[in-house]
C-alpha cells in the first residue's frame, strides 16, 4: 500500500540523483506523484478562492497545464467569464473567455521566479487585478522553467 510519504521519498531519491533506485517510477508512478500533487495545489488554491476542486480542470499533457474557474468579474470586462490559468512554463495568469469558443484572452500574468506560489500569492494577483490596483496587460508572458522533467516539481507539491 502507497502511503502520502511516498511522494517525498521519490522526490528525494530523484533530487539526490539516485535514479537507479526509483527508475522504475521515473515514468509511471513519478507522473502519477507529480499529478496527484498538482491535483491538490490546485484544490488548495480553489479552497483558497472560496471554491472547490470541482471549478479545476487539468491538461496532462506536455506542457501541463490547469484552469480554475472564478465566480468573479472584472470590471473591465464585466460581461465575460473570468478564469485562472496556470502552466508549467508560463505560471499563474488571469484570463476572460473570449466570444464564440475562442481561445482565451489573457489579462496579466502572476510572474515572480516561483512556478508554484502559495495560493494567498494567487488570491491576492486576482484580487489585485479585480481591484483595479494591478493593470492588464505587461510585457508578455514570463518564462519560468521548460516544460516536462516533472521531478523537479515534485517536491514543491502537497503531498496527497
Amino acid at each position: 500500500m502507497v502511503n502520502d510519504n511516498d511522494v517525498a521519498v521519490v522526490a528525494a531519491l530523484v533530487e539526490s540523483g539516485e535514479r537507479k533506485r526509483v527508475s522504475g517510477l521515473i515514468d509511471t508512478d513519478l507522473e502519477f506523484w507529480f499529478q496527484r500533487g498538482l491535483r491538490a495545489y490546485l484544490g488548495e488554491v480553489a479552497r483558497a478562492l472560496g471554491f472547490g476542486l470541482e471549478s479545476c480542470t487539468v491538461d496532462v499533457d506536455v506542457p501541463v497545464s490547469a484552469y480554475v474557474a472564478v465566480d468573479w468579474r472584472l470590471r473591465r470586462f464585466p460581461e465575460r467569464d473570468v478564469a485562472l490559468l496556470w502552466d508549467e512554463v508560463h505560471g499563474w495568469a488571469v484570463a476572460v473567455e473570449a466570444a464564440c469558443g475562442e481561445d482565451m484572452i489573457v489579462l496579466a500574468y502572476l510572474g515572480g521566479e516561483d512556478i508554484l506560489p502559495p495560493p494567498r500569492d494567487v488570491v491576492r494577483f486576482l484580487t489585485a487585478l479585480r481591484a483595479g490596483a494591478r493593470e492588464p496587460g505587461g510585457p508578455g508572458s514570463p518564462v519560468l522553467r521548460r516544460a516536462g522533467r516533472h521531478q523537479e516539481l515534485l517536491p514543491l507539491l502537497p503531498a496527497r
